[in-house]
């Protein structure tokens, strides 16, 4: 009986290197053949391939693919229809958001989207540009741009649609920005037939909960200690948690084990703290996934 497959899209360029390294927090292993697209896991029952960000939402909505990795934006843009899976908040630098923006040169007279009327703009976001025009009733021409957007305006385009994170090359361009077209996440989505299909549905769920936990753990870092009951309630008043901390009775009597979930940073100021409030034994521990 030939091995049930699901065959994933993870996106070249970009989001690349946090996609690699979320599908390992989650547990796989992934090695790539030396200048290949091909990707190997070590899973048998998915069948991963790099392809470019903007090509997956094309290729799951037309069923090439199963499932994928794709950016909100490019799920716009291609207006083809897949499943939302799951959010899942990160982009090239990390966690969080990137955004399309509408910038001008940092002399232009346009000082509002209003101003572009008649005018025309260069961006790879085509389609999502004109609707954003169109939402804010304005004319103007929206053309592809190949690339090197930013050294566009103001002798060939009047201003750009830009994906930016930071901002730093929009500003290095002399560019600044007059409003934000669209945010965008990155999406775990699938193709509609394939969800439809119980075992592939099932495969995506169990991928959408380990990602999501893998993002979940990012940046946080458990700690336990034991503490007297004395000093059991200066301990409590300085943690932090993700809900409450988990407290356990020792074999001594009269001291108790604690153990949270806080983010990396604060457990360097905690600890100091919690070892002056009487916390003994403590120790961090790094997280590859949390599930709630």
């Amino acid at each position: 009986m030939e091995m049930k497959k699901l065959k994933f899209g993870l996106p070249k360029g970009s989001l690349e290197k946090m996609s690699l390294e979320l599908f390992e927090r989650a547990g796989y292993k992934i090695t790539q053949e030396e200048r290949s697209y091909n990707l190997l896991i070590d899973d048998e029952e998915i069948e991963p391939m790099l392809i470019r960000t903007q090509e997956i939402p094309l290729y799951v909505g037309k069923g090439v693919l199963d499932a994928g990795l794709a950016g909100n934006d490019w799920i716009l843009e291609r207006k083809i229809e897949v499943v939302r899976v799951k959010e899942l908040p990160y982009a090239k630098q990390g966690l969080g958001k990137v955004k399309w923006v509408l910038a001008v040169p940092r002399n232009s007279p346009i000082q509002k989207v209003e101003d572009l009327e008649g005018g025309r703009l260069a961006t790879e976001l085509v389609e999502v540009t004109k609707d954003y025009l169109k939402k804010k009733g304005i004319k103007a021409e929206v053309e592809f741009s190949w690339g090197a957007t930013e050294v566009k305006p103001p002798h060939l385009v009047d201003a750009i649609v830009e994906l930016t994170e930071t901002g730093r090359s929009l500003r290095a361009n002399n560019l600044r920005i007059i409003d934000v077209v669209l945010e965008s996440t990155t999406w775990l989505i699938a193709n509609p037939l394939a969800w439809q299909d119980e075992w592939k549905r099932e495969k995506v769920k169990a991928l959408a909960i380990l990602l999501e936990g893998a993002i979940n753990g990012l940046g946080k870092v458990g700690l336990k200690l034991n503490v007297s009951q004395e000093n059991l309630k200066k301990v409590l008043r300085l943690l932090p948690a993700l809900r409450q901390p988990t407290i356990s009775q020792l074999s001594e009597t009269g001291w108790w084990a604690v153990e949270t979930i806080v983010d990396e940073k604060q457990a360097r100021e905690l600890i100091p703290k919690l070892k002056k409030a009487g916390g003994q034994g403590i120790v961090e521990y790094s997280l590859h996934k949390v599930v709630y």
